[in-house]
């Protein structure tokens, strides 16, 4: 997402490095649910001794919530940075649905059993599917799936006028009810996590999570034929396409990684990795205060980005490989802090 969030022209960029402008799916929208069904993975390895101990579950949750609530603060902050118009600011955000779903998978892992978590999954794709399709929406008539005028929207601009997001400003991609299949993603993470904990042969567990990968994509294809996939409105056909995908990707890492030993590889990712909600926090924190820095030039006051930019990249390329180039010196940039805070072994938690 640093590489999709920081071109150097938000009107030239490469096709797959965009957002589907509605139904559909890109490698983009591949991103936010691929990090959530490992969010949903993680919690699995994470709390699974907590679960063990429910006396302490009132610590535990209490941990969740604070941690969940962290996430909603950095996303806020951002949103506020740098002028703090509270009275606009958009509430809903990336890192504020992470911390959502974080508490609420988290909790349900904590204190339910897998067949509880399946028929919560479950209830969940599918009342959600029938919230949008067949829920009359107030004040604009039949159920509809158009950007401004369906139940998700309506909810979100009767709750949050004003709050949502400034290129919409009715309705919102992260907003309230579409939280809700989101949950559904990570729980999909959290299942995956409990089956790769099994104490089992590792070609079977491989084999199992191949197998659910191709279900669950090849159900996310089909439901897509009445509820299309949509990222926006994260409908349930984009909850187990995505899913499915996730499951794949995972199984073959499991497989090069942990089987066979392929690991040099990896460093890389690990360098992101371990401080990903730091390093994405930051490169969204960072571009804006680059606009507050001016430069005088020959053609005026410019922001030091753009002076940058115009500067280094425009001159030498074409117009995408330019915007490209800038969004990839963002990526090599990173890598060189985040390389230094590894072999520091400098993890910043949230």
């Amino acid at each position: 997402m640093i590489l999709v969030n920081n071109p150097g022209n938000w009107g030239k960029i490469y096709a797959p490095l965009r957002h589907a402008a509605w139904h559909g799916c890109t490698p983009t929208d591949l991103v936010f649910p691929f990090f959530l069904f490992i969010v949903g993975v993680s919690i699995a390895y994470a709390l699974s001794g907590a679960k063990l101990a429910p006396e302490n579950h009132s610590k535990t949750i209490g941990r969740i919530i604070r941690r969940g609530l962290t996430l909603f603060a950095l996303g806020l902050f951002l949103a506020l940075f740098p002028k703090f118009e509270f009275e606009a600011v958009r509430i809903p955000g990336v890192l504020q649905r992470i911390g959502v779903v974080f508490i609420i998978a988290a909790i349900i892992f904590l204190k339910t059993e897998k067949r509880t978590q399946i028929i919560i999954l479950s209830s969940v794709l599918v009342g959600y599917w029938v919230l949008m399709m067949f829920v009359p929406v107030p004040g604009i008539g039949e159920s509809n799936l158009l950007p401004t005028t369906n139940l998700a929207a309506w909810l979100d601009n009767t709750l949050l006028p004003g709050h949502l997001w400034k290129s919409t400003k009715v309705w919102d991609p992260e907003g309230i009810l579409s939280t809700l299949p989101a949950v559904a993603t990570a729980l999909i993470g959290v299942l995956a996590g409990q089956w790769l904990k099994k104490k089992d042969d590792a070609g079977n567990k491989i084999a199992w999570l191949m197998v659910w990968g191709v279900i669950c994509t090849c159900l996310g294809l089909i439901w897509d034929l009445h509820f299309p996939i949509n990222k926006s409105l994260w409908t349930s056909s984009y909850v187990l396409y995505t899913a499915g995908l996730a499951m794949l990707g995972l199984g073959l890492c499991y497989w090069l990684i942990d089987v066979k030993g392929y690991q040099r590889f990896t460093t890389p990712f690990l360098v992101y990795g371990v401080n990903a909600i730091t390093v994405f926090f930051l490169s969204g924190l960072i571009p804006r205060i680059m606009g507050m820095i001016k430069v005088n030039t020959p053609a005026g006051e410019v922001d030091s980005k753009t002076f940058l930019y115009e500067s280094f990249y425009t001159p030498h390329l074409s117009p995408y490989n330019a915007s490209l180039a800038w969004a990839l010196t963002w990526i090599f940039f990173w890598m060189i802090i985040l390389w230094v805070m590894y072999k520091k072994n400098i993890i910043i938690k949230v």
